[in-house]
């Protein structure tokens, strides 16, 4: 009697392993046809491993450049940066005259900026500004060789946009540094900042801190004329900057406690009064959009 139940048992589990395990695919049709719903359902790690094995046992089959593409693709979606870079780069590197080339060149730039974000940053709102530069500098250059080869791509556009994300992204760093030798003493580089960003990022949202900058800067430094000639510029192109009074002064002390008079120090006439230096951002009011959405469409 106890044989009939241990046999349902191992029936059951049987049944239970065989529908878990993922089907296996043996022709290149059956394979790339599996990858392509696994795409479509953003079942990454299957597209990929499909996507592989296809590559592995075809080749030179009739879609092995597609899954090449397709597999940048799954590798970027997944949120694996430096494989899709890598894949992207063997692609040009094999296909260098490649129909679809343009879109590997699309994907560097895209993989690139993103690599160094964790998972927390891709769902949370994180100011990427205040983080080394270096994977945007390589985004921007990968974005910049796409359209000096390919300027008709389809993916011109969109690279467009976010080369210009990215040099807003640029500027704004140097700002964030100007603000830490401002905490440090170091005027004569906080200026510095604030000249690359007039000079490499003109009309980007980050001039009017940039000018700030340079008048606060020169200002410290005990050079007025300087100053001056900044605070003009500041004046005529952002006459609404918030360290400008309605008489066109510049409030030296607006780079304190966020623009705002420490309220211990109102409330005691000065008796506690503690100023930190916080220098300038004023992306509230002159930069509506902070971080460009990463969201990328599969190759055509």
């Amino acid at each position: 009697m106890r044989v009939l139940p241990c046999l349902m048992l191992s029936t059951l589990v049987l049944l239970t392993a065989c529908s878990s395990k993922e089907p296996e695919y043996t022709t290149e049709a059956d394979l790339y046809h599996a990858a392509e719903e696994q795409l479509e359902r953003s079942q990454w790690e299957s597209a990929i491993k499909n996507l592989n094995s296809l590559e592995e046992n075809f080749p030179f089959g009739t879609y092995a450049d597609q899954a090449q593409l397709e597999l940048i693709y799954a590798h970027y979606s997944s949120g694996e940066a430096d494989a899709a870079i890598a894949t992207a780069n063997r692609f040009i590197r094999l296909h260098p005259q490649h129909r679809n080339v343009d879109y590997a060149y699309y994907m560097l730039g895209m993989a690139s900026f993103t690599k160094d974000q964790g998972m927390f940053e891709r769902v949370m709102p994180v100011d990427t500004s205040k983080r080394d530069p270096g994977a945007a500098r390589e985004s921007l250059a990968n974005f910049t060789q796409l359209l000096n080869r390919f300027p008709d791509s389809n993916y011109a556009a969109d690279a467009k946009k976010r080369m210009l994300h990215l040099r807003n992204h640029l500027a704004r760093y140097e700002i964030h540094v100007a603000n830490y030798y401002f905490k440090r003493g170091a005027y004569v580089a906080a200026v510095g900042r604030g000249r690359y960003v007039i000079e490499n990022f003109p009309r980007a949202p980050a001039t009017p801190d940039a000018l700030a900058v340079m008048v606060q800067g020169y200002h410290l430094l005990k050079m007025p004329e300087q100053s001056n000639e900044m605070l003009e510029i500041l004046k005529l192109n952002y006459a609404d900057y918030p360290a400008l009074n309605k008489n066109g002064e510049f409030d030296y002390d607006y780079m304190y406690n966020n623009g705002k008079s420490p309220w211990l120090a109102y409330l005691t006439l000065g008796l506690f009064s503690k100023n930190e230096i916080t220098g300038f951002d004023t992306r509230e009011i002159y930069d509506p959009q902070y971080k460009v959405a990463t969201d990328v469409a599969r190759v055509d």
